[in-house]
């Protein structure tokens, strides 16, 4: 891969992560100071990234990959979610909220898809060369954070309006990537919604991992929704900026992949990760708040009581 594709590939996960670390951390906080939601709708606004998560491989299936090139689907979603992004910091509501958020996430999760598409087509060998480009994606989430934190706008409608002025950028910049042209295949409905993927099922290696997937990712959805309300509550200075210690350590881990997947096996390497969250569960609830001052936490700390 030549050197100016790899650093146009880089500059791209960057964006693209940055808007995505610039609201979504801190929207709990967000939505509970600025527009006095309770807990349920905080979950409601979150839930609506995996409604999206769920549609959106329909639409990249079905138009994306087939029609248009994927460089120029990528930067015509990342101009329409920055015009919604702004729109949803002017909202009073929560309802009308609600909705922009779940517009806004129809258009943002198909990006991660068309991005990796677009790398993945310009490397030769995707195993060694994409952690190196996809590992800026999350110095974009730590970039955010931090600016977030630093700036102290945790609770404002300018997180944001960031995102919204990054995903213009993106969106222009997208046009200027390598060509990705739409692949000329045919493919049954089943297959472009998944349904021929359920055969995977039969394989128990693959169910055990499809089963531990979905109760590893349970803990991470209350953490990203609660997670900033709680540490704002508990009085933590710069949470957001804290909270990208946790990117940091994937800095590093991203970095390291290809070597621990040759040395010990994905097996391995996946029980590993998950033991390590389950470590960060577990101090995150425990040693941070103090075991002395669990009467405080449970007893007294709203965002806690939430959850």
């Amino acid at each position: 891969m030549k050197k100016s594709i790899r650093i146009r590939l880089s500059v791209l996960m960057l964006l693209e992560y940055f808007i995505w670390g610039a609201w979504y951390v801190t929207m709990g906080t967000y939505l509970l100071t600025s527009l006095d939601v309770d807990a349920v709708q905080v979950g409601a606004a979150y839930a609506n990234l995996s409604i999206a998560a769920i549609i959106s491989p329909i639409f990249v299936g079905l138009i994306a990959d087939r029609f248009f090139s994927a460089q120029k689907v990528l930067g015509i979603l990342h101009l329409l979610g920055a015009g919604t992004l702004y729109f949803i910091s002017t909202v009073q509501h929560f309802e009308g909220f609600w909705w922009l958020i779940l517009l806004y996430t129809l258009l943002y999760m198909p990006t991660m898809s068309l991005a990796n598409s677009i790398s993945f087509s310009q490397m030769e060998d995707p195993g060694k060369e994409f952690p190196k480009v996809r590992v800026l994606g999350t110095v974009g989430w730590i970039a955010a954070g931090l600016l977030i934190g630093f700036m102290d706008i945790e609770s404002s409608y300018l997180t944001f309006r960031i995102a919204a002025a990054c995903s213009l950028l993106l969106g222009v910049f997208s046009f200027f990537l390598p060509s990705t042209p739409p692949k000329k295949q045919s493919a049954s409905l089943s297959s472009i919604v998944g349904l021929d993927a359920l055969v995977l099922f039969k394989d128990r290696s693959f169910l055990v991992f499809f089963i531990s997937s979905i109760i590893i990712c349970i803990p991470l959805a209350f953490y990203y929704s609660f997670a900033n309300p709680f540490l704002n509550d508990i009085g933590m200075d710069n949470a957001a900026g804290k909270m990208t210690l946790g990117q940091a350590s994937e800095f590093l881990f991203m970095l390291l992949m290809p070597f621990a997947f040759s040395k010990l096996g994905i097996k391995k390497v996946m029980l590993a990760g998950m033991l390590a969250m389950g470590c960060q569960v577990f101090i995150f609830c425990f040693w941070r708040c103090g075991l002395r001052n669990l009467d405080v936490v449970y007893g007294n700390c709203a965002a806690w009581n939430m959850l």
